[in-house]
């Protein structure tokens, strides 16, 4: 049994979203360069050992949703895109991802999940209060079950 997860994404978001934000989201999904201020995740504490064999905590920023190409253990195939909805009823984003994700990038994808569901068009919007950002399934399950994010919080099944 394995700890990889299918993770696939499908957002709508509303049009009030800045460049700046706009070009961390790029990076994100690996389609844009990193920019110099980070605003979506700021932080991504990594633990290595200095010259001298101590252990120090330095930022090593990594775009979360950049995968591309064959899935090593969900199968099909791996990708990002985001398009401007432009002049259609519902003007924004639409985003969607597919990626392979282990439950220690839970934290660091939910920060960025967290965000994306408070920009999401109300027809994200599920009855009980949450936010449908898509969906996550275990490689060996046949199903994916509903990703959401209620409070501030991604209820990760």
């Amino acid at each position: 049994m394995s700890d990889i997860h299918e993770l696939m994404i499908a957002v709508d978001l509303r049009d009030e979203i800045s460049e700046d934000e706009l070009a961390e989201l790029r990076w994100h999904l690996g389609i844009g360069p990193r920019p110099e201020r980070l605003s979506i995740v700021t932080e991504f504490p990594v633990v290595v050992v200095d010259e001298s064999g101590v252990p120090v905590i330095e930022d090593d920023p990594y775009p979360l949703l950049a995968g591309r190409g064959a899935a090593s253990r969900v199968g099909g195939v791996l990708c990002s895109a985001l398009a401007s909805r432009g002049d259609l009823p519902r003007k924004g984003w639409s985003l969607m991802s597919r990626q392979e994700i282990h439950p220690d990038e839970f934290e660091k994808v939910g920060e960025l999940l967290c965000w994306l569901a408070t920009r999401a068009h109300e027809t994200h919007l599920l009855g009980d209060g949450a936010v449908g950002v898509g969906f996550l399934r275990i490689c060996e399950a046949r199903v994916p079950d509903v990703l959401q994010v209620e409070r501030g919080q991604v209820r990760w099944p």
